[in-house]
């Protein structure tokens, strides 16, 4: 349970976020950010463990509304949370073909630019780059990865389980390799100051705002927000936990303590490894993997990438699986068909609504340019 918390909340944001934060808005104070984001966190995770204790069951803040509030708060909370994991499997789907991409372009392997793009995009892409407009487009990579999950998410929960385990431990493992080999390549002279002094800094947007000082860290809190999201997934577990009183608020809590940590440290890494005024351009996109580049380690550049592209597939498996959950325990109550809590004889998943959430969040990540 706690590896299902770590996997949702440690996806791409650890690699791309931290760089927007620490040049647009906190500096080096990054690590700061992510101390008052965690706190943010804590709050909601209490809430959530305190819940999930007093109503044991699948369905997350819907099961915790319906137990509470009644079925008409329920019922569109429910349907709120669909749309988020929905929302983030694909989002995700679409982040790990860009990743896989690149993984692949490391080792001299090019995908046409026509089965990595949704036809929008790829009508842009041909228009930008002076090539003639393709007939058909499709986000191939995407499409691919979304199936391969929904297939390990019927076999069961304790395959998806025992995938989601591995790759965790391989994401673990590569965040743990930047901050242990990035600190010997540490400068402290860019620590310095810890907190810069406010200055107006033309955003992302193209508009000008204040940044660093205590706002910056602040406005860096909410910016890296997005890196925490996921705990709330462990909540729609409650239904196959062993012993869901005491294991989902353990789990919660730890998941989100570990994954503060090892933020923490990695942005004290990264702000260490290179001043926080350098990190601008294609540095914005993988900041993490860029250090290392800077500093002549280039062979850190595939570890952190496959990373990357790896540790993705755990969110989309965390996202889909809990999903399928609240389907569940709404069919359950009956607010939504029985088709949705149709259970699987041999493999003892809701294998229906399983397929269908698979198709749905494939085909608008293969087609659309979300």
């Amino acid at each position: 349970l706690t590896a299902i918390g770590i996997g949702a909340i440690i996806g791409g944001g650890i690699f791309v976020l931290t760089g927007t934060a620490a040049h647009y808005h906190a500096g080096p104070a990054l690590a700061l950010s992510f101390v008052v984001a965690g706190i943010g966190c804590v709050f909601a995770a209490l809430c959530y463990a305190e819940f999930a204790s007093m109503l044991p069951v699948e369905g997350s803040a819907y099961a915790y509304a319906y137990g509470t509030v009644g079925e008409m708060f329920a019922w569109l909370i429910g349907w709120g949370l669909i749309l988020e994991y929905a929302m983030g499997a694909m989002t995700v789907a679409v982040s790990w073909s860009g990743y896989f991409a690149k993984l692949l372009h490391l080792f001299h392997i090019e995908i046409p630019f026509w089965l990595r793009n949704d036809p929008f995009s790829a009508a842009k892409y041909a228009t930008d780059n002076g090539l003639a407009q393709p007939g058909f487009a499709m986000n191939l990579p995407a499409f691919i990865i979304v199936w391969v999950v929904t297939l390990i998410l019927v076999k069961g929960i304790k395959e998806a389980a025992s995938a989601n385990n591995i790759i965790v431990v391989l994401k673990v493992s590569a965040v743990l390799f930047v901050i242990i080999v990035g600190a010997f390549y540490v400068n402290q002279a860019n620590w310095t100051p810890f907190v810069p002094a406010p200055e107006t800094v033309t955003g992302e947007d193209g508009n000008p705002h204040t940044a660093y000082g205590w706002g910056g860290i602040i406005s860096g809190a909410s910016a890296i927000f997005f890196a925490y999201i996921g705990f709330d997934a462990v909540s729609t577990q409650a239904g196959e936990a062993i012993n869901p009183k005491k294991d989902i608020p353990f789990a919660i809590i730890a998941s989100l303590l570990v994954c503060t940590a090892l933020y923490i440290f990695v942005s004290l890494v990264l702000t260490g490894m290179i001043n926080y005024k350098d990190i601008v351009g294609d540095a914005l996109k993988a900041p993490v993997a860029y250090a290392f580049e800077k500093v002549g380690q280039t062979w850190a550049v595939f570890i952190i990438t496959t990373a990357a592209t790896v540790g993705l597939i755990s969110v989309m498996l965390v996202m889909m699986l809990g999903q399928t959950r609240i389907f569940l325990g709404m069919a359950k109550d009956g607010l939504i068909p029985q088709f949705f809590c149709q259970i699987h004889p041999t493999f003892r998943t809701p294998w229906k609504s399983t397929l269908l959430v698979g198709a749905l969040v494939s085909t608008v990540a293969c087609f659309t340019p979300i």
